[in-house]
């Protein structure tokens, strides 16, 4: 048994700690190539974090070990908030991991104003959001892995700890609950019944990733496919999802707040527009509804402007 160290008791990823260094080991079922640090990438501005120090994690009999993966580029506005949400949860037992894309703006400054509650950060290019997830999956020592991005945030300090305290049966390896999205000064409760049947990829319920955890038996296998630009968080729960069969824990409580407006909202990214549908159409199955549901809502929200088409969407769409 590696001997355990306290840093710092008021952080969920500074009261376990242990000088021994991990023993990765490669299963032959494994997808992805477990790491403690990332290989230098393209135009890197800085790696840091408790493990640079020659701090590592590992899993206890009553704290399983959770990583929670932050993935941000320029997110200055937004950033610190999740920091906070996750170095202040009450479970002691907490690995935490930040994805930088190479950011230009205050970015960097915030991760190294934490930097002694992070375990590992990293701040270089990379192929998008779904290539610095999969970075993240690689880094990621956890009996348990939850992706909280920039701007996201765990509902209160003590999710995690009534989330484990509430788990009964063993053999459980995907955990799911309750989200918040919200924009500006509207949100709302969403609890999406993933059993949907409905063949309409806007019709097929999944809760968002923010109030998912999955175990480590099957993180490590599946990756974000990087052919889906836009949609490849929502292809990822499915596998995840699939791949868990039974072994789901329904936890019946708000586990995060997120952020209406993210990389796969095209009404924040209209641009993108055209990515966007070809990732719902190769989803759906489907050809034509996905294009008519799109320009239908596209054409909305350019008469009557981004914010006021989100505040209606999220006070009676999600509704």
């Amino acid at each position: 048994m590696a001997e355990m160290t306290c840093l710092d008791k008021n952080y969920s990823t500074t009261r376990l700690l242990t000088r021994e260094q991990p023993v990765i080991e490669h299963k032959s079922e494994d997808t992805f190539e477990s790491m403690l640090f990332l290989p230098e990438g393209k135009g890197r501005q800085g790696e840091g974090g408790l493990r640079k120090q020659g701090y590592f994690k590992t899993s206890q009999a009553d704290k399983p070990l959770i990583t929670v993966i932050t993935v941000v580029f320029n997110g200055e506005q937004f950033l610190e908030q999740t920091i906070q949400s996750v170095i202040n949860q009450t479970h002691d037992n907490v690995e935490y991991i930040i994805i930088d894309g190479g950011s230009t703006d205050g970015t960097i400054d915030i991760i190294r104003k934490y930097e002694h509650a992070i375990d590992y950060w990293v701040s270089e290019g990379d192929e998008g959001i779904y290539d610095a997830m999969n970075k993240g999956i690689d880094l990621a020592t956890g009996d348990w892995i939850n992706f909280m991005n920039g701007g996201d945030a765990f509902f209160h300090n003590d999710v995690m700890q009534l989330i484990f305290k509430n788990i009964v049966k063993s053999d459980v390896n995907l955990i799911y609950g309750k989200s918040i999205t919200f924009y500006k000064d509207i949100e709302v409760l969403r609890y999406k019944d993933f059993f949907s049947t409905e063949s309409d990829f806007y019709m097929t319920k999944m809760p968002n990733h923010q109030a998912v955890l999955v175990g480590r038996s099957i993180y490590k296998q599946i990756k974000y496919d990087l052919s889906y630009k836009f949609y490849s968080d929502t292809v990822y729960l499915r596998k995840c999802f699939s791949k868990a069969e039974e072994n789901v824990f329904e936890f019946g409580e708000v586990i995060s707040r997120f952020e209406l407006g993210g990389v796969s909202n095209f009404y924040k990214n209209y641009k993108n527009l055209t990515g966007i549908i070809r990732d719902s159409q190769r989803i759906s199955g489907e050809t034509v509804k996905p294009i008519l549901k799109h320009f239908i809502k596209f054409s909305c929200q350019k008469v009557l402007g981004m914010d006021l088409y989100l505040k209606f969407y999220i006070t009676w769409v999600l509704r």
